[in-house]
């Protein structure tokens, strides 16, 4: 029996997670693996003259939707819930207020500079849609360092608790593997599989690559540190012992070891100075006053005509009628709004299920820096919150804010715990990594999405409708038309938002253009 590109990319996401299916779409040849800017959407500019489109939520989808609007002349309307532009892309500083729907409410109490992205953190090189924008808006941008040799590794149950150094880890369980390996071409054992000329060559590679030593053995390199770093005078270099095999072969260290490999994960990252919320707000610049804030949505109905989406502003009730609208709420909020959605559609969002990730930031005297020499990266333990993100940003600085868990909540003891119980455990991932360190914690913010106002969730866990709900969506729903990272197979990732976006606006451009060619512009649900 046959299997749809479709259905084989959703098993490769549900085995190896969405940078699996990502590479995967790039090799098959669906989506470009060199970076290259975004092909300009096929309609000229002003070709949107006359016809109207509200936008539904104010996050990148929205806004990246609004904004190639207006360059092709529509009438444009966005409505955001918020105060604020950028839905999930959000940074924290000194003042800013997490409120959850429980009414619970934090505010930062941070030193003036430091900063936090509650939300999205970091740009791929290979997102080069969201990082054209940046080019195009003039925003400037920074590295993010996404992985350091510096970072560390804990488990519980190894190392005696004691925190590894990736550097240590990583090279000496290459050494390892290499030692085992030359060995078994030294015994035969793979005569049948390689010629002895590539035998040869294999062994020659080993010796470099493990390092090994002259007798095929791993005693240890510089690559994995030092016990005695080379200093003036008499003092050389001493490597330290190596790891032991069985230790380094603990599952839980080799995720840690592992996550910068993954494609979309691989330096550089980038991030833009200052915060990752300048993106948003740069595009909420160019926008003017098409973005209206504090307007949550309140009813969508399709007309003969077109659209005709109530909300409130101000406390007064107000209604705007539209050509077309593009719908980039999330699904958890959507499926509150009563709307027109035809069956099917709305199968797919009242079914669908969202992730709850969080963050716990704290600040603190960059410890980190001072005391560990760990500029940036992400450390892991393997029992309580993890990873730990330090800052990429104001290195050198005094102080910072470092991450002690980012990681889904949902389904684990996590999720029922108090705030104060949430900020303990977080405070002891901290203190696993760096003993002693953890006292200098201070001014904790959790960001817990499920909670948030406006958004209950991080992104799309489950579609309703089973697989076949994705294919759904990105279809019109009449004058419908939805956007957003969970129209897109970059879940989770700006990027996702943007491609949704750009594909949504084309939709509507090709409708225009056969409306006018046909004499029945204005007649959009057919």
């Amino acid at each position: 029996m046959g299997i749809s590109r479709r259905d084989f990319l959703m098993r490769v996401g549900q085995a190896g997670g969405y940078s699996a299916a990502f590479a995967t779409m790039q090799s098959l040849g669906m989506m470009p693996m060199k970076g290259a800017l975004a092909a300009p959407i096929e309609a000229v500019a002003g070709s949107g003259k006359g016809v109207k489109v509200v936008v539904l939520g104010g996050g990148i989808g929205g806004l990246v939707s609004a904004y190639e609007l207006k360059k092709l002349g529509y009438d444009v309307t966005l409505l955001e819930a918020r105060e604020r532009p950028g839905g999930r892309n959000w940074t924290g500083r000194d003042g800013t207020v997490v409120s959850f729907v429980d009414g619970t409410k934090q505010t930062i109490n941070w030193e003036e500079g430091n900063y936090q992205n509650l939300g999205p953190a970091r740009l791929p090189s290979t997102h080069w849609t969201m990082l054209g924008y940046a080019r195009e808006l003039g925003i400037p941008m920074e590295v993010e360092i996404n992985t350091s040799r510096s970072t560390l590794l804990q488990n519980d149950n190894a190392n005696g608790g004691a925190a590894v150094p990736q550097r240590k880890a990583i090279n000496d369980t290459r050494g390892h593997v290499s030692e085992l390996l030359s060995k078994c071409i030294s015994q035969g054992s793979l005569d049948s599989d390689i010629s002895k000329e590539d035998r040869e060559r294999m062994k020659a590679f080993l010796t470099i690559y493990g390092p090994l030593n002259a007798t095929g053995n791993y005693v240890g390199s510089d690559r994995a540190g030092l016990k005695t770093p080379p200093g003036a005078g008499g003092q050389t270099a001493v490597p330290e012992a190596p790891m032991d095999m069985h230790m380094l072969l603990d599952e839980n260290f080799w995720r840690g070891m592992l996550y910068e490999e993954t494609w979309d994960w691989q330096a550089t990252m980038m991030q833009p100075v200052g915060g990752m919320d300048r993106i948003p707000y740069a595009f909420a610049k160019s926008l003017g006053p098409i973005v209206q804030y504090n307007s949550p949505v309140t009813e969508i109905r399709k007309t003969s005509k077109g659209v005709s989406v109530a909300y409130t502003q101000g406390g007064a009730a107000k209604n705007i009628e539209a050509d077309y609208c593009i719908v980039a709420i999330p699904f958890s909020i959507l499926k509150k709004i009563p709307n027109d959605l035809s069956p099917e559609f709305k199968k797919v969002v009242d079914e669908s299920t969202m992730a709850g990730s969080y963050k716990v930031a704290w600040e603190s005297r960059r410890f980190w820096e001072q005391d560990c020499n760990i500029y940036g990266g992400l450390s892991f333990v393997s029992q309580g919150p993890s990873p730990i993100w330090y800052p990429s940003s104001r290195l050198m600085h005094p102080t910072g804010v470092v991450v002690s868990g980012y990681s889904e909540e949902q389904n684990t003891p996590f999720f029922d715990m108090t705030l104060d119980e949430k900020f303990a455990a977080s405070r002891a991932s901290i203190e696993k990594l760096h003993p002693g360190h953890g006292k200098e914690l201070k001014n904790p913010i959790f960001c817990g999405w499920k909670h948030v106002v406006w958004n209950e969730g991080s992104w799309i866990r489950n579609y309703g409708g089973g697989p076949s709900g994705y294919d759904v969506i990105i279809q019109a729903d009449g004058p419908l038309y939805f956007a957003g990272d969970t129209a897109s197979h970059v879940v989770a990732w700006q990027e996702g938002a943007a491609l949704s976006a750009r594909r949504a606006v084309g939709m509507i451009a090709d409708k225009t253009k056969m409306a006018v060619l046909t004499g029945l512009k204005g007649i959009t649900q057919s």
